[in-house]
């Protein structure tokens, strides 16, 4: 439903030709262009409280703010409901390109309910987290999207200080919300596509044991290679201290003593580590050595060959992610949910049939 055809009749003043001063569009504006009760506008504006006005009158209002420009004051409503409207998203290293759709789709899902996002970046520190927490706090940040988790985190669980939720993390105890990837489904998917091209000597190189992701993955790959039959021998393992290229080329080369020929990588960075080994030793994959990787970041198409990876859904994650904690800050005694989005492999170029 459009706006009445005499919109026009209730433009305000200001809104002629010759008028050149800069003005704010307020609330009342939008409400009295729309034919509603600014109270309605409000709730109609606010994605929190959308679902609370007909949906006729949803459009109608959101087509009467983008035509006159409105733009929400955040101070003036955060004067009214003791909020800043200011959320902080903790990253661990913000060149990983795994995190940039999940920002993204966050910064979408808070900007619609009249958040402002504040990206810091830890450098995988935890005296630089802790500073970074610490000036967000001191900035009355309403709470917190957290991606630097680790599977024992005082910082992160301590919950009851500032609504917080942890994307693709999980901390040993249950007490902030957190949404990740079905993680234990997509290794195992992993393994099993190897298996199906015959493959019985399957390495994997494991992420940092300190977080969830690479505990998780670590596990899942046991307990598949275990449900297939395959023998404990003949499934090496090498550990990366980081989720970095650099960490996966001295795991790699410290797995290909063991003459695998297929490696399970816990993520992409370390699978490209990956790659680089198997360069620098002479051998080519997928022909000599098959290599999956985990979290499908863009551009791995475009490599020679391209990877084969388990496919992460960054965007559903951001937008879960953000959902929760508007649920969080709204309702702070409520549950800590937990979601787990499902995962599936994109088999590319760099998986084949063993020699």
């Amino acid at each position: 439903m459009g706006l009445p055809s005499n919109d026009r009749n209730r433009l305000p003043s200001w809104r002629s030709a010759a008028y050149a001063a800069p003005v704010t569009v307020t609330l009342r504006d939008v409400a009295r262009f729309a034919d509603v009760h600014p109270g309605t506008a409000s709730k109609a504006l606010n994605e929190a409280t959308r679902d609370r006005v007909a949906p006729a009158t949803v459009r109608r209002v959101l087509e009467a703010a983008e035509r006159l420009g409105y733009q929400p004051n955040t101070f003036a409503r955060g004067l009214r409901t003791r909020r800043s409207y200011a959320v902080g998203v903790v990253l661990p290293d913000l060149t990983n390109p795994l995190f940039p759709p999940i920002v993204r789709s966050v910064e979408k899902v808070l900007a619609a309910a009249g958040y402002t996002t504040l990206i810091v970046d830890t450098d995988n520190d935890p005296a630089t987290e802790e500073r970074l927490m610490t000036m967000l706090r001191a900035r009355h940040a309403d709470g917190f999207i957290i991606a630097t988790a680790r599977r024992e985190h005082p910082v992160a669980e301590a919950g009851d200080l500032v609504p917080m939720v942890l994307v693709n993390r999980l901390t040993e105890a249950a007490l902030v919300p957190a949404v990740a990837g079905d993680e234990a489904a997509g290794i195992g998917t992993a393994v099993e596509h190897l298996v199906s091209l015959g493959h019985r000597r399957i390495g994997h190189l494991a992420g940092p044991q300190d977080l969830s992701t690479g505990f998780g993955r670590y596990r899942a790959f046991l307990d598949a290679t275990q449900r297939l039959g395959l023998a404990s021998a003949d499934c090496p393992i090498s550990f990366a201290d980081s989720y970095s290229e650099a960490s996966g080329l001295r795991a790699a080369r410290e797995m290909l003593a063991a003459a695998p020929t297929a490696i399970v990588a816990g993520n992409d960075l370390i699978a490209l580590g990956c790659l680089d080994a198997l360069a620098e030793a002479g051998l080519k994959c997928p022909s000599d050595v098959s290599l999956v990787g985990f979290n499908d970041m863009p551009m791995l198409a475009r490599l020679n060959p391209p990877l084969t990876t388990v496919h992460l859904p960054q965007e559903e994650i951001g937008t879960e992610a953000a959902r929760l904690l508007l649920d969080r800050i709204a309702r702070p005694d409520g549950p800590a949910k937990r979601l787990l989005l499902p995962c599936h492999l994109t088999v590319r170029g760099s998986t084949a049939r063993p020699r």
